[in-house]
């Protein structure tokens, strides 16, 4: 008797316990489930909703909702946008730690343009070596690009590299004319030195030389890189525009 009243109602108790702890893990399981499922729903209709009225051929790559003030950040052609959960405003612009300064836009932007450089096709680029060689980059120019130009004498300050130059033809047909010309050329290192230092032309490539400027426009464009130059790092990062000896020292350095 003794023996029923202390184990008989413990081992209930305890049978209670447990059956009320599945039933929350339960109910959790479906909260989280339905809460989900309202998340997926609400950026499906937020893509729906925005993309008409981001203009013509606007392709919304991805909605997400952030941990900030209910926003939710828009991914759209290798930038991001945010938008509130009914698609009616547009939040254009970098979302800053007030406190530590820490730009989350930045580091987004930065993540989602982030290039897999082993997969980057180097034999339709010119390469050039300087010194062992060992720091390699890769930067896609227009042979009329003047920042191109300036960027080009500041890696004459910068000393053992590898840089392959893809000629990203995109500022004007002559472009097309010019690097096929370089490319074509017996040393095209040189030549394209020659010319971005120098101003020196190429002589005029044979008609039977090919440039792969058609496969190069393509990458670019796949790459969504809309201007020249623009630098690749091994770590995938990319810098937009020219940037001084300084700056590329630090970065390069940052990669040992």
């Amino acid at each position: 008797m003794n023996n029923f009243l202390t184990t008989g109602p413990a081992r209930t108790l305890r049978h209670i316990g447990m059956a009320v702890a599945v039933l929350a893990s339960t109910v959790a399981g479906v909260s989280a489930h339905a809460q989900a499922e309202a998340a997926d729903s609400t950026e499906a209709t937020i893509k729906k909703l925005i993309e008409p009225r981001l203009g013509q051929g606007a392709k919304v790559d991805a909605v997400t909702k952030t941990p900030y003030s209910g926003l939710y950040e828009i991914q759209i052609d290798g930038d991001v946008i945010y938008t509130d959960a009914k698609a009616q405003y547009l939040f254009i612009g970098r979302v800053v730690d007030s406190q530590t300064y820490r730009d989350f836009t930045k580091e987004k932007i930065e993540a989602i343009n982030k290039v897999p450089f082993a997969g980057l096709p180097l034999d339709k680029a010119i390469k050039t070596v300087k010194g062992n060689g060992k720091r390699v980059i890769a930067i896609f120019e227009d042979p009329n690009c003047i920042y191109c130009k300036r960027l080009h004498k500041t890696l004459q300050e910068v000393d053992n590299t590898t840089v392959y130059t893809f000629q990203y033809n995109i500022l004007s047909p002559d472009s097309i004319v010019k690097s096929r010309n370089i490319w074509c050329a017996p040393n095209p290192s040189k030549a394209w030195s020659d010319w971005m230092v120098n101003g020196k032309e190429a002589p005029a490539a044979a008609a039977s030389c090919n440039a792969p400027h058609d496969d190069v426009l393509a990458l670019g464009k796949k790459m969504k890189i809309t201007g020249t130059p623009t630098i690749i790092f091994t770590d995938g990062s990319r810098v937009p525009g020219a940037i001084d000896a300084k700056a590329l020292e630090q970065k390069l350095s940052s990669l040992k």
